[in-house]
């Protein structure tokens, strides 16, 4: 993996010297991880002029890192000494203009005031530039080697959701529930939950980043799960709607359909070249066409990798239009207040239809189940 950390890091400093820029640092976790291959925390990477000057730095409290990151070798590591050995961000932009860099450019959206002005007293000759969101705008476009973590990631939350669904539901708690989803991403390989796990039961079920509660499943209800896996650092997600313990009312069936068929649509516009508010409007049109226009999401997917949310945003704003190899989740959902509502949420990667289309990674069922 050294050469692919390298061209990323290549990559980067490209842009930085177009933009009259000798190094840069870089201070956001999935950013450092991104170039770096591992970011313990609070570490720090240095982009020199050269790749021989490419440099993490670690405070030495912190310089352990999880078994599952695997730095790049080929990266020297510089750790501060003892406990309180200083800020790594500080120590790089020193070390930036000891190499005789005149510029710095940093990602202003990460650091604080304050740490940007301890940059700028420690090389008050050294010029801060902004990178801005540079580092993430290389991150959209995966790697199969990403992609690859990212569907093992989608097969763990397939497994243990097929499992939760095999187990008597009534009577527990949204708590409960999300809790044995967490254990058993974990038993299953995880890292961890990619985020907190949402269930949503009646009333709830439906509800835009519902946190669970002590309410008890019941029978007829509405039951909603959303879930995710980070295997190796990415992180994906799925989100499902069952009815429990009966047939489903009409009307359940009815808000089902109307929010299936959004997904679908949602989904099936998911091509190299389609602007990312086309495909919000394609499954957003479906809900609106059905007088569903109040109460719905910002927006009907994002981006998923090193974090939860990134780029690209699938809303009625978004700007930009989706490449190849671009993962996104698309999840569109209603909500009725007092009576609970419907999400289906997939991760899929886009692929060219060349290649067969979307590649669906999370494959659990969406038929509307009774459990």
């Amino acid at each position: 993996m050294s050469e692919v950390y390298a061209a990323r890091r290549t990559r980067l400093r490209e842009y930085c010297n177009a933009g009259g820029s000798a190094a840069a640092l870089i201070s956001r976790p999935a950013n450092v991880r991104y170039l770096a291959g591992a970011a313990p925390q609070g570490a720090v990477l240095l982009l020199g002029r050269t790749e021989e000057h490419d440099l993490l730095v670690s405070a030495g409290a912190s310089a352990d890192r999880p078994t599952q990151e695997r730095l790049d070798e080929a990266l020297r590591v510089q750790t501060l000494p003892g406990v309180g050995g200083g800020d790594p961000a500080v120590a790089a932009a020193g070390r930036a203009a000891g190499q005789g860099a005149d510029s710095l450019a940093v990602e202003e959206h990460h650091l604080t005031v304050a740490r940007h002005r301890a940059l700028g007293s420690v090389a008050p000759g050294l010029r801060l530039a902004n990178l801005g969101s540079a580092v993430e705008q290389l991150r959209v476009v995966k790697d199969e080697e990403e992609i690859s973590c990212l569907r093992i990631g989608a097969e763990i939350a397939d497994q243990a959701l097929g499992e939760l669904l095999e187990s008597i539901l009534v009577g527990r708690t949204e708590r409960h529930l999300a809790l044995e989803l967490e254990r058993r991403l974990v038993d299953h390989g995880a890292d961890g939950p990619a985020f907190p796990t949402s269930v949503g039961t009646g009333p709830n079920a439906g509800r835009p980043g519902h946190r669970p509660t002590d309410r008890r499943v019941e029978e007829g209800d509405f039951l909603s799960v959303c879930l995710g896996a980070t295997y190796r650092g990415y992180r994906c997600e799925i989100g499902r709607t069952f009815v429990i313990g009966t047939a489903p009312a009409d009307w359940q069936i009815e808000l089902y359909d109307l929010v299936f068929a959004a997904q679908r649509a949602g989904r099936e516009s998911l091509v190299p070249g389609a602007a990312c508010r086309d495909v919000d409007r394609a499954a957003r049109q479906v809900l609106d066409s059905a007088g569903y226009t109040e109460g719905l999401t910002v927006l009907t997917g994002h981006g998923v990798g090193l974090e939860i949310d990134e780029d690209p945003q699938l809303s009625p704003a978004a700007m930009g239009k989706l490449d190849a190899c671009v993962p996104v989740t698309v999840e569109p959902g209603v909500h009725l207040p007092g009576r609970g509502g419907v999400r289906i949420d997939d991760t899929l990667v886009v692929r060219p239809e060349a290649d067969g289309g979307p590649e669906l990674l999370t494959i659990t069922t969406k038929e509307l189940l009774a459990l």
